[in-house]
């Protein structure tokens, strides 16, 4: 049987609308998880000041402007990049493995809500949280030296997470996997994830336009549009891979 675009935006359609209330609700959990976490580890307002002292503010350019700050304005940079690194993982994991316990459970016939199908995903989140930062670097190197590598990795390493939950298998297993049934692929998984990465750069761009709502209002609900783009791939790439299995 052949496998056609269409028949899946179909298909991801038809389950995104009839689990809309929970996939929503899911969204939103894990983005106030994100915010949460993102406050817990983030320096205090007292420290987060010291990065605007001093000369860094006049520097041309981003290195400048790190290797005009003191060391302790470094260490708070550091500290504050890394909480909203952690953060935003943690909450894309907990998105992710929900999402990838929900879609069989429901497809049996089971209800299930936000709170139990990420629960059910607690013994894959240790492995599935390796596997999401693994993919994450490599992505990001792939892009820091030309966009094209970097959209191919995404690419490539998509399938990833679903090969390793259904699977069973272990997190560079799933990535070799994953790339081998990506190329082959390549005219199924490219658009879904392509059009994926420019609906995110959207929600990005929305930021300046919710200045008038609270930040930490604002900051739940843009990750929460966000959430509910990935939980749409997800289900494409889970129907996907189920058609090719």
């Amino acid at each position: 049987m052949s496998i056609t675009a269409g028949s899946l935006y179909r298909d991801t359609g038809n389950f995104f609308r009839h689990q809309l209330v929970t996939i929503t609700l899911m969204a939103l959990l894990t983005s106030f998880i994100t915010m949460m976490l993102g406050k817990a580890f983030t320096p205090d307002a007292d420290q987060m000041q010291i990065l605007g002292d001093g000369a860094a503010g006049s520097a041309g350019s981003l290195m400048e402007m790190i290797q005009n700050m003191s060391p302790e304005q470094q260490k708070v940079l550091l500290k504050a990049s890394a909480a909203g690194t952690f953060a935003s993982l943690v909450g894309n994991v907990l998105l992710l493995g929900g999402m990838l316990c929900l879609i069989p459970m429901v497809s049996s016939g089971q209800r299930v809500s936000a709170l139990r199908a990420i629960g059910a995903s607690a013994p894959l989140l240790p492995r599935l949280l390796l596997l999401t930062f693994l993919m994450t670097l490599v992505i990001q190197l792939g892009f820091m030296v030309l966009v094209v590598p970097g959209v191919l990795l995404a690419v490539t390493l998509a399938l990833s997470p679903i090969i390793m939950n259904t699977e069973k298998t272990g997190v560079f297993a799933a990535m070799r996997t994953s790339v081998r049934l990506g190329w082959s692929q390549m005219k199924l998984v490219a658009p879904a994830v392509v059009l994926w990465i420019v609906a995110k750069l959207v929600v990005l761009l929305l930021a300046s336009s919710l200045l008038w709502l609270p930040p930490d209002v604002a900051s739940v609900l843009l990750n929460a549009i966000s959430n509910l783009i990935s939980a749409i791939l997800i289900i494409y790439l889970s129907r996907l891979y189920m058609l090719l299995r």
